[in-house]
């Protein structure tokens, strides 16, 4: 009894499908659900990268936007395997038999986090999206953004 009641505790939350609306370069909505792609990281919106010739560009907005070309084809199939942090879904989607984790790194518009080392291997050769100069790994980029906290750690706007 107690195998059966851990086994439906579990399971993975049910295939969410339909239109969605890009938040970012790996994540959006669809209807209520926030949704999460596993096995990438996207640069954060307001996220700066530099291409070959040194020149800024906004890589964060371009891959949000490569993301809502993505989502305007149709609609969306994702297989959620549980949650983050923030309660978004964390899934693996397709429009139609197209990963959209996988066209993001491919397109050097995400890195890999595991499962697309291929897709980032070959980004990386080709000198695509944010592999054509330089850039701050996401997770580098948003712990260097936290906002400092002052000697008296509840002023940070003051910088006490």
């Amino acid at each position: 009894m107690l195998a059966l009641v851990a086994a439906a505790l579990d399971r993975p939350p049910a295939p969410v499908s339909g239109q969605a609306r890009a938040s970012d370069g790996d994540s959006f909505r669809i209807g209520s659900d926030r949704i999460r792609l596993l096995g990438i990281d996207a640069p954060e919106l307001a996220q700066q990268c530099t291409d070959g010739a040194g020149r800024d560009w906004p890589c964060g907005r371009v891959a949000r936007d490569r993301m809502a070309d993505l989502l305007a084809a149709g609609a969306v199939d994702c297989r959620p395997e549980g949650y983050d942090r923030y309660d978004r879904l964390l899934a693996t989607c397709f429009i139609g038999p197209q990963d959209l984790g996988a066209t993001m790194v491919a397109e050097g518009l995400a890195v890999s986090a595991g499962p697309y080392w291929q897709e980032q291997v070959a980004a990386q050769q080709a000198r695509a999206g944010i592999w054509s100069g330089d850039f701050d790994a996401p997770r580098d980029w948003r712990d260097d953004q936290a906002s400092p906290r002052g000697a008296w750690g509840c002023f940070p706007a003051f910088g006490l």
